[in-house]
């Protein structure tokens, strides 16, 4: 499985740079035209999208509750740990690339510091599931950067070789990404263009996290079983912190996220006792 992912993220090339920078182009000059750069009017230019899709959303609330803790880091990548054990290559540009999408969210928060929905908007013109979200952060949606950023690098980590394959593997996910960022809008804690920037933001995100770590090899030390000792620590820490969301919030997606952590927890400290045996 590491082979594999080795030999795809050698493949990959600049060009895949082109696309998501012609849309962030077009989706700022199209701003930039109707004055919607900044303030209130970035939200009224959007404010019929935005309620539109939240009130078609928000009809299956449990589905956004699970759905959107996807956005959330920890949960995720619990989903993943496993492959740091299989295809550590995989971790060590996910691990890049998750720098590099926390740097671009801060900036980019605080350089727009755009109002949330709720901030904007009065409570009863759409629907709020959740935490009432009221910052200067909206744009671009972190949750976004954070699911694209994973799902990048797991497209180009597994992208099949034959070319109808390739077309759904890629279909698959970016109709799974598609989803999840839209459960931001249905929760009513972005608007549609934060989520279309943060997903593009997500991928060149990603994108950069394995050019640079195929350049640079900074993680490679992670495939190491004599550091096993650390990410056992860190994945019981971790599932000591989702129980913790259990205890507070009872969703689903935080039991599977358990599960498949403590399952690589298993793993990992099998692999690492055979090791010492």
């Amino acid at each position: 499985m590491n082979n594999t992912v080795t030999t795809n993220f050698a493949k990959l090339k600049y060009h895949v740079f082109i696309v998501p920078i012609i849309l962030l182009l077009a989706i700022f000059s199209v701003l930039y035209i109707n004055d919607a750069l900044q303030g209130n009017t970035y939200s009224n230019f959007q404010k019929d999208w935005f309620i539109s899709l939240n009130t078609q959303l928000a009809q299956y609330p449990l589905a956004l509750k699970n759905l959107t803790e996807l956005g959330d880091g920890l949960i995720i990548l619990s989903f993943f740990t496993a492959l740091l054990i299989y295809a550590p290559k995989f971790w060590e540009s996910l691990i890049t690339g998750f720098i590099i999408s926390a740097v671009f969210t801060v900036v980019l928060k605080r350089l727009f510091s755009i109002k949330r929905p709720a901030a904007t908007y009065l409570e009863d013109h759409f629907t709020i599931i959740g935490d009432k979200l009221t910052g200067h952060n909206s744009f671009p949606s972190g949750h976004s950067i954070t699911v694209f950023t994973v799902l990048t690098i797991l497209l180009f980590a597994f992208m099949p070789s034959l070319f109808r394959h390739r077309v759904m593997w890629t279909f698959c996910i970016c109709t799974i990404g598609i989803v999840l960022i839209s459960t931001r809008i249905g929760v009513g804690a972005h608007y549609p263009i934060d989520v279309t920037v943060g997903a593009i933001i997500g991928y060149i995100s990603g994108i950069l996290g394995i050019i640079i770590n195929e350049k640079y090899s900074l993680w490679g030390w992670i495939s190491n079983r004599k550091y096993y000792p650390f990410f056992i620590a860190l994945f019981a820490v971790s599932s000591i912190i989702i129980i913790t969301k259990i205890l507070a919030i009872n969703l689903v997606i935080f039991y599977l996220a358990l599960f498949s952590l403590l399952i690589s927890l298993y793993l990992i400290i099998n692999l690492y006792v055979k090791k010492n045996v």
